[in-house]
């Protein structure tokens, strides 16, 4: 049966095979078939004899590109779990699944956090211990094809309960009512908030929270 080769292919299914088989250097086979060591190399890492799929990666037929933008930079901004980040964004994103979650992760290399300069995951930040109902709630800019939009975090670090919104604007309103709707829907009675922006805004009453919580992020926003 006749093999289809990608066009640019030095070796054959029968030549990769037997570079996996062979115990001999990579220039000694190199030499052997005519082809270059780094070749040798890749095919010997391979358990397959078949080309590799060539092209960019298949963007994703499930989320929009200002869905993608979401996720990556919530994913950024919290370095929560796979699962956690998929419980606090399905609230905005009502279709999204595990796996659609981890293939966005995986096609902007965030499925895994970085490894430092030895090879091993960084240890986990720590964050100061909180009673339940202490939320911390920032923004970040997103870039996405339809330009600067701002995407609007809050999560309760201990018990890992997070909410996502993403926003053309970041004025006074928007921040306050993103946080009306966060106070909506917490199952539990919130405490204070804290942001890495601002000072804690002790919780009294709603009005009173939503009123110092939207003054302070508006003084931050150009």
């Amino acid at each position: 049966m006749g093999q289809v080769l990608h066009g640019s292919a030095r070796t054959t299914s029968a030549i990769r095979a037997a570079i996996q088989r062979s115990q001999e250097s990579l220039q000694s086979l190199a030499a052997r078939h005519g082809i270059n060591p780094k070749t040798v190399a890749k095919w010997r890492k391979r358990t397959t004899t078949a080309d590799a799929t060539m092209g960019p990666t298949p963007a994703s037929t499930v989320l929009t590109l200002a869905q993608e933008a979401m996720i990556v930079a919530f994913r950024k901004h919290t370095l929560l779990p796979l699962d956690d980040c998929l419980y606090a964004l399905q609230a905005t994103i009502p279709h999204l699944s595990r796996s659609a979650l981890h293939r966005c992760l995986q096609r902007h290399d965030i499925s895994r956090l970085p490894l430092n300069e030895e090879g091993q995951s960084p240890p986990k930040k720590k964050f100061k211990d909180y009673p339940i109902g202490y939320l911390h709630v920032d923004f970040a800019e997103v870039h996405t094809e339809e330009g600067k939009q701002y995407l609007f975090v809050a999560i309760d670090r201990t018990s890992k309960v997070a909410f996502a919104e993403l926003h053309p604007r970041a004025k006074r309103v928007v921040a306050a009512e993103f946080l009306r709707r966060v106070l909506d829907k917490l199952p539990y009675k919130m405490q204070m908030v804290c942001s890495s922006r601002h000072s804690r805004i002790k919780y009294c009453q709603v009005g009173t929270v939503l009123t110092a919580f939207a003054a302070n992020m508006a003084s931050n926003i150009v």
